[in-house]
Formats: C-alpha cells, structure tokens, sequence
C-alpha cells in the first residue's frame, strides 16, 4: 500500500474501535461507564494480535493486547458467539474490569476480533464498589473464566442470571453487560464490512503493512535512546494489610533500537491486592514507550515488536494466584510507569516528565438494603497533579498516564447517591517547584446524607512524586475523616454527617528553580501564591 491508502486504512479501523466506544456509553447504564468513561474498545487480527486501539484507558488497552493471544487460541469461534471473562490470571486485569470478545467471520472466514472492556462498580465483593481491602482474589468478587457469554446470536440467558445473582444492582449490571454487547454487534457490523469493500487479501496484507510501519517507527524512536542500561527504584507506601515501602526496581537495556525491561529485585507478591499480573505489568510498560513514538505512529502489535519485559514469577509485578490484585491495576500500575520514566531520565533528561500524583486515588463507596429493600453503590477515581517537563508545567487537577477516566460530574452523583460535595477544588501550592512547576491536585469533599461503607485504595501519602533535575518533589495526597487523618488504604463506616476529604498528591518539578516567580501559568500562579490563605484542608 501507498502511504496515502496506508494512513486512510489506519484511520478507517481506529473508527470502529471509537464507534464501538459511543455505543457502548450512550447504551450503559451505570455512571461508572456512561459518565466516567471507565471502558475501552480494540480491534484485534485472527491471532489475537492488536489492530487499532481508541484512546481509552491505557491499563485496559495493553493488557489486552499482551494477553488476547492466549485467550482467543483454541477457541471454536462460530459467527455469532461472544465470551466474557475477568480472571486477572487468565487475561484480565482487576475482578470489575468485564471483558467481552466477538469473532468476526467473512465467508466462514476468521478475519479477526472485536473487544471492550468495560469497569463495573459492582462485580460482586462483600464490600461495595467491588474494591475492597482485599487479601485474596476470592474476596474481590465474582471471577469469571473465559466462556460464551452469546453463542450463534443467542444470549445465554441462564450464565447472564448466574451472573446477576452475585450483584447489588442486577438491573443494572444487566444493562451494562447488554451495552457491552451492542458495542461489540456493532463493531463487528464495521469490521465486517470494511473487509467486504477492501476484499479479504487486501485487508490481511493491509494489517500487514501497518505492523510493519508501525515497528519501524518504533526502531527509529527507540534509537534515538543511547545504548545502554538504565536503572530506577521506586516503592509504593503500603499494600494496606501492613507490608509498607514495596520496592519496584526496572533496569532497561537499549540496543540498537531494541528495549528489554526487567524488573529483577523487585518484592515479591504480598498479602495486600497492590499486586499486578503480568498483563497489567506489560500494559504500563507499553504505555511508556507509546508515549516516545510520533503522534501518527499506528496502535497495532507493531509498536510492541522491539519491547520484552521480565518479571520473576511469584513477584508483585508477576503475581501468581491467588494474590489479590484489585488494586495492582489501578495504583502499582502506575508506580510501574514511574519507574520505567526514572529509567529514561537517565538517557533522555530532555524528553522525560517529573513524576505526576500516582495514583488513581480510589474511592468506592455504598449501603447495605435499607427498609425498602434499596441499596446503592459507587466508584469513583479522582486526579491529581501532573509531572513538569522540560519545555512547560505540569497540568493541574488531571487523571495522568494508567487512566485517562472523566471525574462524575457533582449533579450527576448528587442526583443518584446519597451524597453531597462540598468542595470539589485545586490543591493549592501542592506541585513541586522548579523551573517549571508540578501540576497541582484536587481536594474533593463528600458529605453523607445515610450511613454507608466506604473503601479507600490511594498512594503517594507518604513518598512524594519526585521532582527531576533539582526541582521540589510534589506534596503528599493525604485523606481525612471528620477532620481526622487516616490511613492510604482503608475499609470504614460513616455515618450521616460525616464529611470525608481526598487531598491527592501534586506533580515533581522539573529543572532547578531560579526564582519564586518563574515558571507557571497566571492561573496557577494564583493558587500557588494564595496556598496559605485557602485554610488547613487546601494545604
């Protein structure tokens, strides 16, 4: 293909992943996938290697394309079958992260697949939101092997109700799990005929084609990183069942364009749920270097090509079963990408960000079944600070990296829950200082109109992000109950009245500052000179 049909043909198949995308949000239900956009779609070749990707949720898109191989092998695929499944050992990333595949077949012919992954507050845990302070993978909720969820168009309704007798909301989860379908029936209604137009032979030696773009423009990316080894440690606070300080060590080797990542030295799986399967492991590594290639460079299997990633078996970052990994795809995941850039900041200072907030800063919340019968539950992840960067300042108050999530909108969470914010605000003077600033974080304060359970799963309460180049290193998240400090990790009841604050940690500076008056924006210029004046919580 010329690079004229090359560029349309990759712009054509990344439409049907984002078409896929709306369906599925103007279908679901749940504020979790209709609000916040917790859920990503991706189109995959007969081997289950990735074709195109939307720009959804970056720990969702790698890990499927590092393990959708070793799902779809073996399967007898007939048009019109579906599997579901969210075995973290088997594929998935974290129990709430549902998966659904659908084969499409032209002329009885596997072309290939479509997906979507989609988060639900509710999979089934004893405590609501499905993000408990877990020990074990049997605690985090249903577990779902890989199985036909449609078969020959037809629903299976009698898996479906199974399914729905472990949720808090059936009615719900139904819908959502009904949307994940029509994402996927319409995806498979594009992919099917954008193969009829080009003609079988054409489309399989287009894929190709984009593979092999797509790994050249890595090559020539990675080259640009001298060769060599590269060192960083890092270590999350806690795992919340009393192992503090988690070492994560990465050492890169670059060769001629060539990556390899090994995590040797780091600590083995503990009891708490901070720890990662190997496919959450390759989708922040992934996503790390997505971030060097040039903006027009394909999201195919071709762009993973020169990467390889160890971890030991048995590690946090390769846990085995039966670890508890509800919170490895939301938080370790993140420490994964920091200490993969402090790697790279060794061989292109120029090119790497500070260390943003670190966290996905997890709050899930809910009620047992009050006298009528009704119950509610929520999840919800809230930003943070971004790193500063060589040419400008971090961004305030955004979701960085691992997610890329929207926050609830208030009237939407007020209207459905029995919850009122209170203040939903910059955390003022919280990014590092430096030549260019760290991005600021957010304090976000809920009041409880009923008493409710709530689980907090944060980080960066007691390492700071860290600052590169002699800039400030960002502040500390911290949270509080009533006024009262407590833990990073945390199961608790509240009662009406109770106000509860999530202050989530600023970015790392970048660069030596020379003055109190260099760099930022006048916006944040104005938080940051006004920190003292906003009162104890801001600060």
């Amino acid at each position: 293909m010329n690079p004229v049909e090359l560029s349309i043909f990759a712009n054509r198949i990344e439409a049907i992943c984002d078409e896929m995308g709306a369906a599925l949000q103007r279908a679901a239900f749940s504020p979790n996938i209709r609000d916040r956009l917790d859920y990503s779609c991706a189109v995959f070749d007969a081997g289950g290697r990735l074709c195109a990707q939307a720009a959804h949720i970056p720990v969702h898109l790698g890990s499927m394309a590092f393990a959708m191989a070793g799902i779809v092998e073996g399967v007898d695929w007939r048009e019109g079958d579906m599997i579901i499944l969210n075995d973290p050992y088997m594929g998935g990333t974290h129990l709430p992260d549902v998966t659904l595949i659908a084969p499409v077949l032209v002329d009885t012919m596997l072309i290939g697949f479509v997906a979507n992954r989609a988060h639900h507050a509710d999979i089934g845990a004893e405590e609501p939101g499905s993000m408990p302070l877990s020990a074990s993978l049997a605690e985090e909720g249903l577990v779902i092997k890989p199985q036909k969820l449609v078969e020959r168009f037809n629903i299976n309704e009698d898996l479906l109700d199974q399914l729905m007798v472990s949720m808090r909301n059936p009615g719900e989860s139904k819908g959502d799990f009904s949307a994940q379908i029509a994402a996927n029936r319409r995806g498979q209604r594009r992919l099917h005929e954008l193969v009829e137009v080009m003609g079988k032979v054409q489309y399989l030696g287009a894929l190709e084609a984009l593979n092999d773009y797509a790994e050249q423009l890595a090559v020539a990316s990675f080259n640009a990183i001298p060769d060599g080894e590269y060192r960083f440690s890092d270590v999350l606070d806690d795992d919340g069942l009393g192992h503090t300080d988690i070492e994560i060590h990465s050492c890169i080797q670059v060769n001629h364009g060539k990556v390899s990542v090994d995590f040797n030295g780091t600590s083995d799986q503990v009891r708490g749920n901070v720890n990662c399967p190997i496919s959450v492991t390759a989708a922040a590594v992934y996503y790390v270097f997505r971030c060097l290639l040039p903006p027009q460079a394909p999201a195919c299997a071709g762009s993973f090509r020169p990467i390889t990633i160890s971890a030991a078996k048995g590690s946090l970052l390769n846990a085995e079963f039966p670890a508890a990994v509800a919170a490895g795809n939301v938080e370790t995941s993140t420490r994964i990408v920091d200490v993969v850039l402090g790697a790279l900041a060794q061989a292109i200072p120029e090119q790497v960000p500070a260390a943003s907030h670190g966290s996905m800063n997890n709050l899930a919340m809910g009620s047992a079944a009050n006298e009528m019968g009704q119950v509610w539950d929520y999840y919800e992840t809230i930003g943070g600070g971004m790193g500063a960067s060589s040419i400008d300042d971090g961004i305030d108050a955004v979701q960085t990296h691992m997610t890329n999530t929207l926050n609830t909108p208030i009237e939407a969470l007020e209207m459905r829950f029995p919850i009122r914010i209170r203040r939903y605000q910059i955390r003022a003077g919280s990014g590092g200082r430096g030549a260019c600033w760290g991005g600021a974080g957010i304090v976000r304060e809920f009041e409880f109109l009923q008493p409710a359970n709530v689980t907090l799963l944060s980080e960066r309460r007691s390492h700071a992000p860290w600052g590169l180049h002699g800039a400030g290193h960002g502040r500390c998240g911290r949270n509080l109950l009533n006024q009262q400090a407590i833990k990073a990790k945390q199961n608790f009841s509240v009662r009406s009245g109770d106000r509860l604050v999530i202050e989530t940690a600023g970015g790392g500076g970048w660069g030596r500052a020379h003055d109190s008056a260099e760099g930022g924006s006048p916006l944040t210029d104005r938080f940051r000179k006004s920190a003292d004046t906003i009162g104890p919580a801001a600060g």
